[in-house]
């Protein structure tokens, strides 16, 4: 074992670009720190992030990590995985080490798990914590007296252009592949109109085991962000998921009080610069691991 670790943290086994061939091998390396398999999120990475992994002379992964680029400004890190035979003995540093110079000159964001080792990890490479994401999950409780304001509508092909303008003014960068994805993947993708007929928010839902996890949510205001959420959790009868920023205590607060609970929290982190874009518009990402 101690001779195969070292060549595994000093770099004796490559870095390979992964594929859909190895989608079996990252449940397994994830079941094996204890997550669970969420094989359409796995899905998702792949398709619209690149994945990097370092193979264990013994069978299976190592380890692995999955980049997303948004332009050449900016990148998100996912699901750094090292498997528990090779913790804490380099090879994390390694994978992420390698993925910034893949990166480039890009500014790079994550959400590390609060307590865990990683953060410790990505603070010494950099990293900094800007804010908290929050994951409340449960069965969705509408107020029966509860109006909406504004019109909501399930989206079109018409409103893909819409969305992607909106949401590169909110994000800051283009992710038009991640939400062109979306529309094949998600179960929901509904929009919100103001009164005069324009685009005030969108949001989609998508299944991840047993919840149907509601990101991104893009919208003008807390209002919109609260209608779109009513409409695509009141109609559930499982678990709904939304991960929410720090920043937005309120929308946060709303949820908790309609059966959201609080159950986990992440640091948002940062390396090479701030982050771009009207992030107070960006109540919920994808997942932790895309933004």
């Amino acid at each position: 074992m101690s001779g195969q670790f070292r060549d595994l943290a000093a770099g004796g086994v490559p870095i390979r670009r992964l594929t859909a061939a190895d989608l079996a091998g990252c449940v397994e390396l994830a079941a094996d720190r204890g997550w669970p398999p969420e094989r359409n999120k796995w899905r998702l990475l792949f398709a619209v992030g690149e994945a990097y992994g370092v193979d264990d002379p013994a069978g299976g992964l190592a380890a692995m990590v999955v980049l997303t680029r948004y332009s050449r400004g900016l990148a998100a890190v996912g699901t750094m995985v090292v498997a528990s035979r090779f913790g804490r003995r380099g090879l994390g540093r390694r994978l992420m080490s390698y993925l910034l110079g893949q990166a480039g000159p890009a500014v790079v964001y994550l959400a590390a798990n609060t307590s865990s080792y990683g953060r410790r990890l990505y603070q010494s490479l950099g990293f900094q914590s800007i804010d908290t994401v929050t994951r409340h999950a449960g069965r969705f409780a509408p107020r029966p007296d509860a109006g909406l304001p504004g019109s909501v509508r399930c989206a079109s092909m018409s409103d893909r252009e819409p969305m992607a303008a909106l949401d590169r003014k909110v994000f800051g960068a283009d992710r038009r592949r991640v939400l062109t994805e979306l529309f094949g993947f998600a179960e929901r993708v509904l929009v919100a109109e103001d009164g005069q007929g324009a685009l005030a928010g969108f949001a989609a839902a998508w299944r991840n085991e047993s919840d149907l996890v509601i990101g991104p949510l893009v919208a003008a205001d807390p209002a919109v962000a609260r209608t779109l959420i009513t409409a695509v959790a009141a109609e559930e009868n499982g678990s709904v998921r939304i991960d929410i920023r720090g920043d937005h205590l309120d929308l946060a607060t709303w949820a908790t009080a309609r059966g959201l609970v609080p159950c986990g929290s992440a640091t948002l982190m940062v390396h090479g610069g701030n982050l771009p874009g009207e992030r107070d518009k960006l109540f919920a990402p994808v997942s932790g691991a895309t933004g």
